[in-house]
């Protein structure tokens, strides 16, 4: 079985409120393009198909036509929810699409859904595994201690009573401890959300989605990461997507086709007039998305707006200069870890608006880490 395994894709999604849908259908239009080449059985997408459980109608549009002309080549389509999408609408229609080789998850029921696929090697069993949290796993295994993610993965895990003699993957969209993170996913607080490598080595491959960076975490646990950057964070990641031969019984070879993005993404540092003197950027390419940091002392009146008329996908504009360090020394001093994150927040606030939260501010502000927690357990 060869197949093309991407995540995070994230339709919809602004980047510094520079809607991204045309650089996503030039990143997905290339996963077509391989797969036909490459002769590719399936594509697996591990969650994050769009960027909000609600996405627009426009994102939906670019998905439909995606897994109709991949379902057209006759490439079957593996896809879970991710932790951004709603998993019920990713799952409306999955009876009908699976007719046609679209297979989606359906909402978390206590079962993990199979789905069996066979070649010259045997059977390969696909399992689909959406974004879960221990909450609703509780509601399936009450017998059960489920404390954290963890526990929660791993007794989801063990009732799958997974065949080890036939070749197994698993898609699935958790955070694996010790991977590497990019400001674009949606951080727990404290780790909270952490699953062990570990639990996944009964499988032959195994499908991550929810991290933007490409990284193997074990034998065969892979991180595919977003086909685009989507923060200045991800400017030195290679994004590619994953093409997997399984063949027999522990015979897996994993290469990667590099994604060609329609605005590349970089930072540019210097003084101003350095910036803007023709000579410095008249042979780049100067419709990408530009982070600029400014080393200048003064303040450049109206930078980001003198800027625009040479690089117009400015995204972000900033200051390294005395100054500038003076307020990151301000924030230098570490963190107590022995306070909570209602007292580390007010701590921030009053260092950035030079006055302490108000008893009003204090509830709401309780309220929301409470909410939080509430909804990470």
């Amino acid at each position: 079985m060869r197949f093309i395994h991407i995540s995070d894709i994230h339709l919809g999604k602004k980047v510094n409120e520079f809607p991204m849908l045309d650089d996503q259908i030039f990143v997905l239009n290339q996963v077509i393009k391989t797969a036909g080449e490459q002769k590719a059985d399936a594509v697996i997408i591990s969650g994050d198909i769009y960027d909000k459980s609600v996405p627009p109608a426009e994102a939906v549009e670019v998905f439909d036509r995606f897994i109709t002309e991949l379902s057209q080549k006759d490439i079957k389509i593996y896809a879970i929810s991710g932790n951004h999408d709603s998993p019920q609408r990713i799952a409306f229609g999955s009876d009908i699409m699976s007719k046609s080789g679209v297979y989606f998850s359906g909402v978390y029921n206590g079962k993990v859904e199979k789905h069996v696929f066979e070649d010259k090697y045997g059977i390969v069993n696909i399992y689909l595994l959406p974004f879960i949290k221990p909450a609703n796993v509780k509601k399936f295994y009450e017998y059960a201690e489920i404390s954290d993610y963890n526990s929660a993965l791993k007794i989801v895990l063990e009732n799958i009573n997974v065949n080890e003699s036939e070749r197994n993957i698993i898609v699935a969209h958790q955070f694996v401890t010790g991977a590497v993170r990019s400001d674009s996913e949606e951080i727990s607080v404290g780790g909270i959300d952490n699953v062990d490598s570990s639990l996944f080595e009964m499988f032959d491959y195994t499908a991550l989605g929810h991290i933007h960076g490409p990284q193997k975490m074990g034998r065969n646990i892979i991180y595919s990461g977003s086909p685009l950057k989507y923060s200045f964070s991800e400017i030195n990641q290679k994004k590619a997507m994953f093409v997997v031969d399984l063949m027999e019984k522990g015979n897996v070879v994993i290469n990667k086709v590099p994604f060609v993005p329609l605005h590349e993404m970089r930072e540019i540092k210097g003084l101003y007039d350095e910036i803007t003197n023709r000579k410095n950027y008249i042979n780049t390419n100067t419709d990408d998305y530009i982070k600029i940091v400014l080393k200048d002392e003064d303040e450049i009146i109206d930078a980001i707006g003198k800027l625009r008329s040479i690089y117009p996908n400015i995204m972000n504009i900033d200051y390294d200069n005395s100054r500038a360090k003076s307020n990151i020394e301000t924030f230098a001093g570490g963190v107590d870890t022995d306070k909570s994150p209602t007292e580390l927040f007010c701590e921030l606030f009053e260092i950035q608006n030079n006055m302490p939260v108000n008893s009003q501010q204090l509830k709401e502000i309780n309220r929301v880490f409470e909410s939080v927690e509430e909804e990470l357990m």
